[in-house]
This record gives structure tokens, C-alpha cells and sequence, in this order.
């Protein structure tokens, strides 16, 4: 499936101001905010923090990696243009196990 199609069977974001990807030391590494540009990337690793139980090792990374689709193959020939996936080749590479915890709107 394409990205598009992913992120079609994906929970709503709505609710979110944007996601922290944690250390175990619970410091931010990473951050994706709720705003035009970055919320397809938002829905996928809040997908992804709900079905992994709000940890991102190589099982979650490599599910990421299939939902981001063809971005994948532009983010392999372009390092550093799409951050949010490079993320996940580290998290692959590395054998990382980080936190991802979803920010809610303040009420």
C-alpha cells in the first residue's frame, strides 16, 4: 500500500499537539509537532506508539518503515531530508529502544 493508504487506516491526530521520541532517560531526542508538513509522520509513529505499547525497538521501526511506503527509497537515496524515517534506520541500525509519548492538546 502507498503512503497515502497507510495513513487512511491510521487513528485520528486531531487530539495532538505532536509526539517526543524519548531515551530511557526519558530525554527528548526527537520531537514531531501537529502541523501541516509533519502529520503524516505524526500519525505514523503515534500508530506506532499505540500497537507497540509506546516503545519503538526494531519491530516498531521496521513496521514504520513499511507505512512510510515509497518515502522510504527517497529517504534512503537522501539522507537527512526526512528526518522522521531516519530515525528509524537509526533505531534498526543501532538496536535502539526508545519512548514515544504522544502529547495531548491542553485543554
Amino acid at each position: 500500500m502507498s503512503f497515502q493508504e497507510n495513513l487512511a487506516n491510521m487513528p485520528s491526530v486531531e487530539h495532538l499537539r505532536g509526539l517526543d521520541i524519548c531515551s530511557q532517560d526519558d530525554e527528548v531526542i526527537h520531537h514531531i509537532p501537529a502541523i501541516e508538513g509533519k502529520l503524516g509522520s505524526l500519525k505514523v509513529y503515534h500508530a506506532l506508539a499505540q500497537q507497540f505499547d509506546g516503545e519503538l525497538g526494531i519491530a516498531a521501526a521496521e513496521r514504520g518503515l513499511e507505512w512510510f511506503a515509497e518515502h522510504v527509497a527517497d529517504a534512503e537515496a537522501h539522507p537527512g531530508k526526512h528526518p522522521n524515517i531516519d530515525l528509524l534506520f537509526r533505531v534498526k541500525e543501532e538496536n535502539l529502544k526508545l519512548k514515544l509519548v504522544a502529547l495531548e492538546e491542553e485543554a
